[in-house]
């Protein structure tokens, strides 16, 4: 993937960001020559995930309609969110101007030099769209993503045939009446520390990244050790079952009474289950013998450009874009099209997307979510991923020793 991209550099290079500047709003001005339409010559690359190239060319192509004093070329790559990161840095002059990524990326991206500060309508631009959408792209005081989406986090679907909205309220009563009914409670928690951090976070343990951009990890701890219990009975019921998305979606409705996961599997879910398709935020889990509220991570797609741009009609034109893809219109067509949450408040208040199953439940877990810009992708994905195997494979180590080896590895 290397050269995903051919690079399309501007042969005058005497246009440079300069051409752009600020007035007192803090919104972005253009005030280079050229930049006006008529003669403009824009090119812009852009990642999408395979997923979403249908509705970013359909977006494109709008943007190019209502920008016509321009000519515009918008030529889109294959990249997932996922993979934005991991994919630029491989060649960040061979990387894409606008791209897509999630929120606990943007450490990352900034610390890299590879994201352009967003400055152009900025005003407008935090005020149509919800607080923490705005926190999770801003990185030391500066805001250097669009939000595109607030719903990169996870709750319960559950079977309604078999579990009633008092069942869902706590993991035992869920695993009491599964293990009954002969049914399977579906959660990822091999190789996968984002769900497995549910318990932890519901401790009240904490993810903090220093000065020196280490990662601080208090997993460990009395409260830490406390999770970690109920980790290990949840894994060693009977009811439990592990495994990748393709598993939920095969089994629900079948063996799986109920599962933790996302948005991005509503419509599947909802056409297995029918009349029984239901979700809510996750469940209170048993903690030296009382009910904690599990905690989540709560994450955000963001739209990003990049900072290699030196053309000030190009930067005008990917900031205008960037803001395009992620206007309201733009944040409802999405959710039709895509059922993905809006980080926009106007189109978070749409009816539809207020009747929608999967993002109320969403909603109702967003209290006890996590940022994920508090994380360094570097160190805690891989030790907490291996406690999370540990625990699914019945290891018979001491806790505190797995938790410790956890920690420390993380804190490195």
């Amino acid at each position: 993937m290397k050269k995903l991209l051919t690079l399309i550099l501007a042969s005058a290079m005497i246009l440079s960001v300069a051409g752009c500047t600020q007035n007192d709003s803090g919104s972005e001005t253009n005030a280079g020559s050229g930049t006006g339409g008529g003669n403009v010559e824009v090119t812009l690359r852009v990642w999408a995930s395979q997923e979403d190239q249908g509705l970013t060319r359909e977006l494109a192509d709008k943007f190019i309609a209502a920008n016509s004093d321009k000519k515009i070329t918008i030529e889109l790559g294959v990249v997932g969110e996922p993979d934005a990161y991991a994919t630029y840095s491989e060649d960040p002059e061979a990387a894409a101007d606008v791209f897509f990524f999630p929120n606990d990326q943007l450490r990352s991206f900034v610390t890299a030099g590879g994201l352009y500060e967003v400055t152009r309508n900025k005003d407008e631009i935090v005020s149509r769209n919800i607080e923490s959408s705005i926190e999770a792209a801003t990185f030391d005081g500066k805001l250097y993503g669009y939000p595109m989406t607030a719903d990169n986090g996870y709750f319960l679907y559950y079977d309604k045939s078999v579990l009633s909205e008092e069942d869902v309220k706590s993991l035992d009563r869920i695993i009491e009446v599964s293990e009954a009914a002969g049914k399977r409670v579906f959660m990822n928690l091999d190789d996968n520390a984002w769900y497995l951090a549910s318990f932890f976070l519901g401790a009240g343990c904490t993810l903090v990244i220093g000065e020196d951009g280490r990662q601080i990890c208090n997993f460990n701890n009395a409260d830490g050790l406390a999770a970690a219990k109920a980790i290990q009975a949840f894994t060693s019921s009977s009811a439990y079952i592990n495994g990748d998305d393709s598993v939920l979606k095969g089994g629900i409705g079948g063996t799986i009474s109920a599962g933790v996961s996302g948005t991005w599997n509503a419509q599947d879910i909802s056409d297995v289950l029918g009349e029984n398709y239901a979700a809510t935020k996750l469940p209170t889990f048993t903690m030296d013998g009382r009910q904690v509220q599990m905690g989540s991570f709560g994450g955000y797609k963001l739209v990003g450009i990049n900072s290699l741009i030196t053309d000030a009609d190009k930067l005008v034109t990917a900031m205008d874009f960037a803001d395009f893809l992620t206007n309201e219109e733009s944040q409802v067509e999405r959710f039709k099209q895509r059922a993905m949450g809006p980080s926009n408040i106007n189109a978070a208040a749409d009816s539809a997307v207020q009747e929608n199953i999967a993002l109320a439940a969403l909603a109702m877990q967003a209290p006890f979510a996590t940022s994920q810009n508090d994380i360094n992708n570097n160190t805690f994905w891989g030790p907490a991923g291996a406690f999370g195997t540990a625990m699914v494979n019945g290891d018979t180590t001491d806790l505190q020793t797995l938790l410790d080896n956890m920690v420390n590895q993380i804190q490195e």
